[in-house]
């Protein structure tokens, strides 16, 4: 294809590249506000609200198991809409994800407490974070590949880091809903305050399908149907074809999820139990997801030019070195103590490190199979994930938060390590060495991109 060709073949593409990015941005909000909200609801209202107990760890205990449970459902999510969007395409999964997500949120905040059925409403919450699960094991992977295969290379760095501003609007939003609920004072947010921000999810929803009307399907899924190379069985081929880039690529997602999870869930019920005031954590998360928000692109864009390892390996010294510090600080107590904790960890260290992170594992897989490869990695280590606020809390309880702070970098540093066997695993294998690098498909810059791998 000539220059000026090429040229207009990418003038008429960014329209559709900034729709698909769009998209990948609502869906995630969604996800990370019923994250946000659900975390919140579970550190500050689901234990009184839904397991009543003389004890109030234990009642957190309890909230943070059903918080927990929605993992156990992503992979099984992960495996049947990887397969359904290899075998279908991408853009209807991800209407029917973003669909099922939105109603269990809106019916999360319809459900009766203890008071009133005792604890089927406790059931009733294992229920719908079951079908949350479910659909989220689509849906992240499903919004970081539709975006990554209409970006194409040289800006997939920058353009697979977009969904991931939709994380941190999510999360703004989320604490925002609860710092305004949570004016109403503790008996009527106890009494029916919470169910505000479940219920405002709705409209998050509606914005989302809206959006995800008028996206494109995948430009690489519609070169597999031209060609008749649809993978008739992608779930099998995945596992006989990559079956070390799954466990690479779940080591890499094993420390985005702890990290996460440390800092905008435990961290809440941490700062609570240390006496704490109760809006100086929720500041701090609302100012770092802020400085994510920038950081996330420039992140993305960089690993574009210089190569993903150096980028990601940065964000993982800096999460490394924070993990013994974060708690510390947090219970320090004092406002620039608490607010600078989450800035540095979470706004910084986790900012960069989640720019690097999705074209990273896009890259991994081949083209026929990378749904499910991405559906499947990225859950797999996201059960660890979930469950981090409950092991925390029993880590804190016995040992301190020291021990807790040297498991954290202990998982930071291996989730770097397998980061890097991935990159350089995949770049061999595929022509020109190029995957998981950044490099530009253009003459000379393949050689430069590979050598930031380096």
């Amino acid at each position: 294809m000539s220059a000026p060709a090429q040229d207009q073949a990418q003038a008429r593409s960014r329209p559709k590249m900034r729709r698909a990015a769009a998209a990948g941005m609502a869906g995630t909000m969604l996800e990370y506000y019923d994250f946000a909200i659900y975390g919140l609801a579970a550190a500050l209202v689901f234990g009184p609200v839904f397991f009543p107990s003389t004890d109030p760890a234990v009642g957190v205990l309890a909230s943070f198991a059903t918080f927990g449970v929605g993992f156990l459902a992503r992979p099984l999510g992960g495996i049947v809409f990887g397969h359904l969007g290899d075998r279908m395409g991408r853009k209807n999964i991800l209407v029917v994800t973003v669909l099922m997500m939105g109603l269990s949120t809106v019916l999360i905040g319809c459900l009766p407490g203890y008071d009133s059925i005792g604890y089927w409403g406790a059931a009733l919450l294992v229920a719908l974070r079951l079908v949350q699960g479910f659909a989220f094991g689509g849906e992240q992977s499903g919004a970081i590949l539709m975006v990554a295969e209409h970006a194409g290379e040289g800006r997939r760095g920058l353009f697979s880091a977009l969904p991931g501003a939709g994380l941190s609007l999510g999360l703004i939003l989320g604490n925002l809903a609860f710092l305004a609920v949570g004016q109403l004072g503790q008996e009527a947010l106890l009494a029916w305050g919470w169910r505000i921000p479940f219920w405002a999810g709705g409209v998050l929803v509606i914005v989302g399908l809206l959006i995800r009307r008028t996206v494109a399907e995948s430009p690489e899924f519609e070169r597999l149907k031209a060609s008749r190379q649809v993978s008739r069985s992608p779930i099998l081929e995945l596992v006989r074809t990559h079956p070390v880039e799954i466990l690479f690529a779940v080591g890499v997602q094993v420390g985005v999820a702890v990290t996460a999870y440390i800092a905008i869930a435990y961290s809440l019920s941490f700062a609570k139990l240390q006496g704490v005031p109760g809006s100086l954590p929720l500041i701090g998360v609302l100012v770092a997801s802020a400085l994510h928000l920038v950081l996330l692109p420039l992140a993305g864009g960089l690993s574009d030019r210089i190569g993903r390892l150096p980028v990601h390996a940065t964000g993982v010294l800096v999460l490394a070195v924070m993990g013994v510090l974060f708690l510390p600080m947090i219970a320090g107590g004092t406002p620039g103590l608490v607010i600078g904790a989450y800035v540095l960890f979470y706004g910084l260290g986790w900012g960069v490190l989640t720019g690097a992170f999705p074209s990273m594992l896009a890259e991994s897989f081949d083209p026929a199979v990378s749904y499910s490869g991405l559906s499947v990695a990225m859950q797999l280590g996201n059960i660890v994930g979930g469950f981090t606020p409950f092991v925390a809390t029993l880590v804190v309880t016995a040992w301190g938060t020291g021990a807790l702070g040297i498991g954290v970098t202990v998982i930071v540093l291996l989730s770097g390590v397998s980061a890097a066997a991935l990159v350089r695993r995949t770049a061999r294998r595929r022509p020109g060495g190029t995957a998981g690098t950044g490099a530009r498909s253009v003459p000379g810059a393949v050689a430069a991109g590979a050598e930031g791998a380096r």
